[in-house]
């Protein structure tokens, strides 16, 4: 197929300023954005896909698009994206790995400081009127924070941590050391030594509840738990129990197990900080993601080697 009949389908919105990468190259960029009605009319001629996390790529949906060679998504998780069925049609996929880093990162030492400070008590009693000022809260400098997973996000996550005096533990049966001196420990080490545990780790049918009720037993009573990550990591119902129960002093959570969450009672816990998945969802973060996947969108079209590929099942990338 001629670059000239090739048709590029954007199903999510994403920064206009990446769509201008398209615009010396052989090819039409249709925007499907505004809903399902315009997704289902450019499907039969879409040569690329690109999609946010909104889009759900099923199956049925790769079945509908014939002519498809990429599926393009502009973010980290591909979850949203039937890899088997990809891998079935020979369907490449990209994704923009780094784009949201430094947000995700961000979005933790926030929720960290909020969290051992218990600054959300605070914030929603004054906003509703009431002046409470007695002692409440710790500092985080000299505490332990212990990383489940330790890739490119739990990293600069400890980067920043350094500064205030905290002790890192990690565990990540993927990565045997890196060049930040943090301790790798096993996870029962690290649930027994950690004042704090933050989640980094990705979704896989082995880690699904990986925070149950007997890791939460684990933990150091009056710690605290932060999942930036996957909601399938932490059992919500036992995550409940352990709040109430003090077993945990307190929760931050911007990623659920069934989204928009379900669970009102862990929603309304006040305990938990609870946030919308909102980790990437910064202007920086989206015009990254934007740029990086519609780059490698540029250099399919040029027949040029992928820089961020994601392998599929069955050993193909």
């Amino acid at each position: 197929m001629s670059g000239a009949h090739r048709t590029i389908v954007v199903a999510d919105p994403i920064d206009p300023g990446a769509l201008g990468l398209l615009q010396d190259e052989e090819c039409r960029v249709i925007d499907a954005s505004s809903g399902t009605s315009a997704l289902n009319a450019a499907l039969g001629d879409a040569w690329a896909l690109v999609v946010r996390s909104r889009t759900k790529v099923t199956a049925e949906l790769i079945a509908r698009a014939p002519r498809l060679a990429l599926i393009a998504r502009a973010g980290v998780g591909v979850d949203n994206i039937d890899l088997a069925a990809a891998a079935a049609r020979k369907i490449r996929v990209v994704n923009a790995p780094v784009a949201a880093t430094t947000s995700v990162a961000e979005l933790t030492v926030a929720l960290a400081l909020m969290l051992v400070r218990e600054l959300w008590p605070s914030v929603a009693g004054t906003k509703a009127g009431r002046w409470e000022r007695g002692t409440r809260g710790g500092e985080l400098a000299g505490r332990t924070v212990g990383f489940v997973g330790y890739g490119r996000i739990a990293r600069e996550v400890a980067r920043r941590l350094a500064p205030f005096d905290v002790h890192a533990l990690a565990y990540d049966p993927y990565v045997a050391r890196t060049e930040d001196g943090t301790a790798f420990v096993t996870l029962d080490e690290l649930f027994g030594q950690s004042d704090l545990v933050s989640l980094h780790a990705a979704a896989t049918p082995e880690n699904r509840h990986l925070i149950n009720a007997a890791a939460l037993a684990r933990m150091k009573r009056g710690s605290f738990l932060i999942n930036v990550a996957r909601g399938s990591l932490v059992d919500e119902a036992a995550l409940l129990a352990a709040l109430r129960s003090g077993q945990l002093a307190g929760a931050a959570l911007d990623v659920y197990e069934v989204e928009p969450p379900m669970n009102e009672e862990l929603l309304g816990h006040p305990k938990v900080i609870a946030t919308p998945h909102v980790g990437a969802s910064t202007h920086e973060a989206q015009r990254r993601a934007g740029r990086q996947v519609m780059e490698e969108v540029r250099r399919a079209l040029r027949g040029e080697a992928l820089t961020a590929q994601v392998p599929l099942p069955g050993g193909s990338a």
